[in-house]
């Protein structure tokens, strides 16, 4: 898969550490950045990794910044995306099987990279659970998306 990275500052150690094992799993990586640990704005770096996810120039995306919250409530603005903060496996698992979530978001100042490594081991290989209820659920929420964001189109931003 290609995933789309990024991170502000006080994410960027924990993002290197998620890419290098991405890409030993065979994934391929963009890092949207911050370049390092100098402070950096978390939405000059998580709006163009969003919407490469949007895009589709990337499957997934995961962004790392101080509590996670931060990637998430930027991300969840695009139309097309479903981040989600995780803070152990067991939410990773659910966020993957009950919302069909793309992107993950990540706390750097709050979890340990052995905990976040087996989020995202745990996040890359779960399935949605293709149920009924649970594609009702993620039709809602898109119906909602679809009524309150404006398409990357009508913003000029849908290529790749």
């Amino acid at each position: 898969m290609r995933i789309a990275l990024a991170s502000d500052h006080a994410g960027f150690a924990l993002k290197r550490e998620i890419a290098a094992w991405l890409e030993s799993q065979g994934h391929t990586t963009e890092d949207f950045g911050a370049p390092g640990t100098d402070p950096a704005d978390l939405s000059d770096h998580v709006y163009p990794a969003a919407l490469a996810v949007a895009r589709g120039r990337a499957d997934r995306g995961i962004f790392v910044d101080g509590v996670g919250y931060g990637s998430a409530l930027i991300a969840n603005r695009i139309r097309g995306l479903t981040a989600v903060v995780c803070q152990d496996p067991f939410c990773g698992r659910l966020a993957r099987e009950h919302t069909d979530s793309n992107v993950l978001c990540l706390g750097g100042k709050i979890i340990g990279s052995a905990i976040a490594l087996e989020i995202v081991r745990v996040w890359m290989t779960t399935d949605f659970l293709d149920q009924p209820k649970y594609r009702e659920r993620v039709a809602k929420v898109a119906e909602i998306s679809e009524r309150h964001l404006v398409p990357l189109e009508e913003l000029g931003l849908s290529g790749r």
